[in-house]
């Protein structure tokens, strides 16, 4: 199984079994999409035998084109990074620099920057201002793991599998086939008035854009393509799903760590909307099985139980 290879604020590791309890019981078989890509927890995990990923931050899309392509180049120029607060300023404006200058994709150094970033910023974040630019401040870890060679080989096998797009969600209409799965994890809808969007981009996501992504799980549905789709449990987005058949709407909690204020830090409402029939489903039994099965692997000593794990995974 692979991981994600960034920190990404809204991730979806701790939730994967609810999203993948969705899914039909052959998804293995099922060419797979991610038009919002971020950090990536699902199809990694997943790791798909073909398929696309997209996601419009090109900074973003660039690292995951190195890590596919070039990933020996990526890890020799990421170990020369220093965690130090000045080394990493001077970081940090060398990205923007690179960003402010225009790029083609690929660029390894760009992409080396932006891991070197991640591991270091504070809090994780991925944040850029309305210039576009990265603009987090320095971390103060004690020492962290940069360069994970064994976490970023595998990803780059997983991401060779797998075609890659830097575009508006859309292109989901022109590249999805009946029989396929789709998930798609948006910027979440603020959860009250006074809440804003987490900025991963200086592109902020609309009601209007929330209304678009609607339209566009129905005309996939009409297309016989299956979809799930998670964002904040609020009305104005439920609104946009209820009554509407084929489609089925499910609360479930998820923690964010991931937040300036340590009080907004703990489980909030999400919601899960899916027309994949509940005959077609997992289930979530049989997905905690799933995706707990590698670290009960690791801890069990009963061969009769590991057995027993091994025999129900296929039978899935």
């Amino acid at each position: 199984m692979a991981e994600p290879i960034l920190k990404w604020a809204g991730g979806k590791r701790q939730i994967l079994h609810e999203i993948v309890a969705l899914m039909p019981k052959d998804f293995r078989n099922r060419t797979f999409h991610e038009p919002f890509f971020g950090g990536g927890a699902v199809t990694f995990w997943m790791e798909p035998k073909r398929g696309t990923i997209n996601d419009i931050n090109p900074k973003l899309i660039n690292f995951y084109v190195v890590v596919r392509d070039h990933v020996d180049e990526l890890i020799e120029d990421a170990k020369r990074h220093k965690n130090e607060k000045e080394y990493f300023y001077k970081a940090r404006a060398e990205f923007n620099e690179i960003v402010r200058n225009g790029f083609e994709i690929p660029n390894i150094r760009l992409a080396s920057l932006l891991l070197y970033l991640n591991k270091t910023a504070f809090n994780g974040l991925y944040r850029e201002n309305r210039k576009g630019e990265f603009n987090v401040p320095f971390g103060r870890y004690k020492n962290p793991k940069i360069v994970d060679e064994e976490r970023l080989r595998k990803a780059s096998e997983v991401l060779k599998k797998l075609d890659i797009y830097n575009e508006d969600f859309t292109y989901i209409l022109r590249v999805a086939k009946p029989g396929d799965l789709v998930y798609f994890d948006p910027p979440y809808h603020p959860v009250s008035e006074t809440a804003s969007f987490t900025s991963y981009s200086k592109e902020d996501f609309s009601k209007e854009d929330q209304e678009r992504l609607r339209d566009v799980c129905l005309e996939l549905h009409e297309k016989g393509v299956y979809f799930i789709l998670s964002n904040s449990y609020v009305k104005p987005i439920r609104e946009l799903y209820e009554g509407i058949e084929g489609f089925r709407i499910s609360k479930i909690y998820a923690k964010r760590p991931i937040n300036s204020k340590a009080d907004r830090r703990g489980e909030v409402p999400e919601m899960l909307v899916t027309n994949v029939p509940t005959e077609l489903q997992l289930g979530r039994e049989r997905a905690k099985l799933l995706v707990n099965s590698d670290k009960s692997k690791a801890l069990m000593t009963s061969k009769s139980l590991i057995e027993y794990l091994t025999v129900a995974e296929r039978s899935i």
